[in-house]
């Protein structure tokens, strides 16, 4: 597996060694020992598996206790993720670091604890399976806005439309205003 390095520390593309031929393909998409020697030291206790229409965007979310990390992965379509660092006294605080991930290219992306995630489906419907370092718990669930200026998401808005949003992430708080971590 291959490891790229993004703009904020700590978040990664993972992309694995794909085996195909004319019978299809084999991968190997998580090795414990790889991902705590190369990526970071965390264990998965939840895995999610969610579809959704084209322009739909989901985020940005975080858990402000409980947090969770979140090494996620595209299995059907094309999505645009996102990671925003929302730890104070990170010199990454309010960043963000995006990737394509897609059925065709099979990468992945490491989102740690202490940042909210969020991502765009460009195809015509997509499939996100991704594991957790913990739980879901609702109750602690935070949204900050999606087109907030202040962090300055480049989304690769399909034909420029405003994207699907649920009533959740259309209250979603700008950065400036959200509870972050400490």
């Amino acid at each position: 597996m291959d490891i790229i390095e993004t703009d904020l520390r700590d978040v990664k593309v993972l992309i694995p060694k794909v085996f195909g031929d004319s019978r299809g393909f084999f991968m190997e998409t998580f090795r414990e020992n790889t991902f705590k020697e190369q990526v970071a030291d965390f264990c998965f206790v939840q895995d999610n598996h969610s579809k959704s229409n084209q322009g739909v965007l989901r985020g940005l979310h975080y858990q402000i206790q409980q947090p969770q990390g979140k090494l996620v992965r595209v299995i059907s379509g094309e999505v645009f993720d996102v990671a925003v660092d929302i730890r104070i006294g990170s010199p990454d605080f309010g960043k963000w670091a995006g990737a394509v991930l897609s059925e065709e290219n099979k990468k992945m992306f490491w989102v740690p604890p202490g940042f909210a995630h969020g991502f765009y489906v460009m195809s015509k419907k997509a499939e996100f399976i991704y594991k957790c370092t913990d739980y879901y718990a609702p109750e602690y669930e935070k949204s900050i806005l999606w087109n907030d200026s202040a962090i300055g998401i480049e989304w690769p808005l399909v034909e420029g439309q405003a994207p699907l949003l649920s009533s959740k992430d259309e209250k979603g708080v700008l950065l400036e205003n959200a509870e972050v971590f400490v």
